[in-house]
């Protein structure tokens, strides 16, 4: 019997754990999907006298892509990002998160820009808003203005062929 509740809590705690490394890192669960998308009001990178708010895309679908000239992994997405944005399926705005004006804009005249708008969050109160756990990440926003679908870490061709280009042809057609 001393033996048989250390062993018991030993199993149950390697059972959750083996149950854990099953799980993918990047399935995490957003308590914002189907629920409005966060509101926001923010200057835009390349014309900072003017702002772009939620309700300025109402009505259509939009992908909201957060980045950072910071960033290794937003290095490694751009050229997918870049492939979406030359499809045309939706508007791909930027949220440049927790950076400077400077960096943004020369780290996309290196890498080309394929962002409809980039909004500077410079504070990232809005990427806290957005439930960001950190750049890059993905968000597929309905005419509703309902979020449906966010996308932690790097897009990769696989998770663009697989998931965001249906959701986005199932979002619009």
């Amino acid at each position: 019997m001393r033996f048989a509740i250390p062993l018991g809590v030993f199993v149950l705690m390697a059972g959750l754990l083996g149950y854990g490394l099953t799980l993918d890192p990047r399935k995490v669960p957003s308590v914002l999907i189907d629920k409005p998308a966060p509101a926001f009001s923010l200057a835009k990178l390349h014309e900072p006298e003017k702002v772009l708010t939620e309700k300025d895309f109402l009505g259509q679908v939009w992908i909201l892509n957060i980045w950072a000239s910071w960033c290794v992994s937003c290095r490694a997405e751009h050229v997918i990002i870049t492939r979406l944005a030359e499809k045309k399926l939706a508007p791909v705005i930027g949220l440049n998160y927790k950076d400077q004006p400077k960096d943004a804009k020369r780290w996309l005249q290196e890498l080309g820009d394929p962002y409809d708008a980039s909004l500077m969050d410079i504070d990232g109160r809005v990427g806290i808003d957005w439930g960001v756990y950190g750049v890059p990440e993905t968000f597929i926003i309905g005419a509703d203005g309902l979020i449906k679908y966010k996308h932690i870490g790097p897009v990769t061709q696989e998770s663009l062929d697989a998931e965001i280009i249906p959701m986005l042809k199932q979002l619009t057609s």
